[in-house]
């Protein structure tokens, strides 16, 4: 899943690449992917790339008076092509959700993997008008995201897991389920501990973990073209993903819990005191 690192390298690539040039031509292959109808995906056609953002996961594009606005999901991921093919996109056939050419011939595919089909599209005058933008939370690579801010952020989580509140993107914008386990690695934290329960050193330790992590991964990636981010991604983790094998800290085996569509990867030395945690949906801390 593309989480703000890649989301912002995306924004700064197609920065370079998109901006200043205007679009003649949107295709949408995926109607579900598609969440507004007024103004319509051709209102697009003829305006100039203005400028590229993003708020959260959601990758912005400004073109004229009007943003164009993605979500990745799970199994999304933007193509840049010097050259887009000029035939028409068969609806609902294979990946293809979304075309964009440009009046050069370059433009970009937006394409999604799989059957389980949560990517979105929106064209909107004003991006708060996007009821899940507007409700995101704090960008923990702001000047708002202080530790302070964050432990309050944590205590208004309750009893939530800790995993669950870093990954609640109405209370912090932008973290997913790879970064949420680099970072609790990194602040040797439990990812089933109570978030109201951290004490002030832990909340600390986690604060500065989160923006590390992300930070680092942001700046491995800068620069790199789109086709280069999964891999930058996957060559970075330190947990995740790395199942089985040595945590790179103490060599201990990295462990993994499994849910019913995903998984969280952490080392029990580092994190939960030498116990391993139960692999089932309502896992505790084995005692």
């Amino acid at each position: 899943m593309p989480e703000l690192p890649e989301v912002e390298s995306l924004v700064t690539y197609l920065r370079g690449q998109a901006v200043g040039r205007t679009i003649e031509r949107v295709q949408v292959a995926s109607l579900s992917a598609l969440k507004t109808y007024d103004p319509p995906v051709e209102a697009l056609q003829g305006q100039v790339i203005a400028g590229t953002a993003r708020r959260g996961k959601y990758l912005i594009l400004q073109a004229g008076e009007l943003r164009l606005v993605i979500h990745l999901a799970r199994a999304g991921w933007l193509r840049w092509r010097d050259e887009v093919a000029t035939g028409p996109l068969k609806l609902g056939k294979g990946p293809m959700a979304l075309r964009v050419r440009f009046d050069d011939g370059s433009g970009f595919d937006v394409t999604e993997a799989g059957t389980d089909k949560r990517l979105a599209i929106w064209v909107v005058s004003d991006v708060d008008s996007i009821e899940h933008v507007a409700t995101l939370g704090v960008d923990p690579l702001t000047a708002a995201f202080t530790a302070e801010r964050f432990g309050e952020l944590l205590r208004q989580a309750g009893g939530t897991q800790v995993k669950g509140a870093l990954t609640d993107q109405r209370l912090i914008a932008g973290v997913g389920n790879a970064y949420s386990d680099e970072a609790l690695h990194v602040a040797r934290l439990s990812p089933f501990k109570q978030s109201n329960k951290l004490t002030a050193d832990e909340v600390e330790r986690l604060h500065d973990a989160v923006v590390s992590v992300l930070s680092d991964a942001v700046e491995r990636s800068a620069g790199l073209p789109a086709a280069g981010l999964k891999s930058e991604k996957k060559s970075g983790m330190r947990v995740h993903g790395r199942t089985g094998e040595a945590c790179p800290v103490c060599g201990d085996v990295v462990r993994q819990v499994s849910f019913a569509t995903k998984s969280l990867q952490y080392c029990a030395t580092c994190q939960t005191g030498g116990k391993p945690l139960a692999d089932r949906r309502l896992s505790r801390l084995l005692k």
